[in-house]
């Protein structure tokens, strides 16, 4: 019995050390995923805060609550904990350097989740490319072009990069160039342009059409027309005035000049001296 006992006394420090750590460990985790729960809800009611950078702070608390808790168990077993963080700054430094390219890229992700220069559904031209964003997330940002296919642009490229957003304001300027003929009126042809212009609904009378004469050509004098529409209305608006255009200056007799080739006739016959 004394054996038994002598025994006990031996491990029970070690096993009041280990109930010890386990309540650590356990009462860490529950915090942890609490705090992560709270940050995370604190986030979604945020408007102007991207859903994906609510879920990667949370994400952050979490980890590195239970990197505290860690510490402080291997502290209870008496282990020195600070050449154990000398190793994972170490670790970290080895990794960050392999890492570098990828790193990058989360960085910028998180900046552009941020700061939000465009969101989902916007079209842009970033890192070189131009598409509507379709997912933005820490490591790239996916685009789909005109013709659905899909772009990967990585962030880090992105973000080192100017960024255009062509969806950003509710409204945008549309500006249309028509050539006519000098021998044509002039005041006709800008008569013709501005009253198709003011007849449709999806432009906008403030501020109102300027129709110009902005450039005199080798073979045609340039009529600029600057429209404002609704962005969602730019290119069907293009599209449509071009060809309403087109069709109007045909009917009132208006010349839109372009390119023609002159045949240069020779006579044919038997090569000589001045014919050769």
């Amino acid at each position: 019995m004394q054996e038994v006992l002598k025994y006990v006394g031996v491990w029970w420090p070690y096993v009041i050390e280990a109930c010890k750590a386990l309540a650590v460990l356990v009462f860490g985790w529950i915090i942890a995923q609490w705090v992560s729960a709270v940050v995370a809800s604190r986030m979604r009611r945020m408007k102007r805060v991207d859903p994906t950078i609510g879920t990667f702070l949370s994400s952050l608390v979490k980890w590195f609550l239970l990197l505290m808790v860690f510490m402080a168990v291997l502290g209870i077993f008496g282990i020195q904990t600070t050449s154990l963080v000398a190793a994972i700054g170490a670790a970290s430094l080895a990794v960050g350097l392999a890492l570098q390219g990828t790193l990058g890229d989360m960085a910028a992700g998180f900046m552009l989740i941020l700061f939000r220069p465009f969101v989902v559904g916007q079209y842009v031209q970033a890192g070189g490319v131009s598409g509507t964003v379709k997912e933005i997330n820490l490591f790239f940002t996916e685009m789909a072009t005109p013709d659905n296919v899909q772009i990967i642009v990585p962030n880090g490229k992105i973000w080192g990069s100017v960024i255009t957003n062509y969806s950003f304001h509710k409204t945008r300027r549309l500006d249309l160039v028509f050539g006519i003929d000098y021998g044509d009126n002039i005041d006709n042809a800008i008569s013709l342009i501005d009253s198709l212009a003011r007849a449709d609904s999806r432009v906008h009378s403030d501020p109102a059409p300027w129709i110009k004469v902005t450039n005199l050509g080798d073979s045609s004098v340039d009529l600029t027309a600057r429209l404002w529409c609704d962005a969602s209305d730019y290119w069907d608006l293009k599209f449509q005035l071009t060809k309403q255009v087109k069709e109007a200056f045909d009917n009132s007799g208006i010349t839109i000049p372009f390119p023609t080739s002159v045949a240069i006739y020779k006579p044919e016959g038997p090569a000589g001296p001045g014919n050769a």
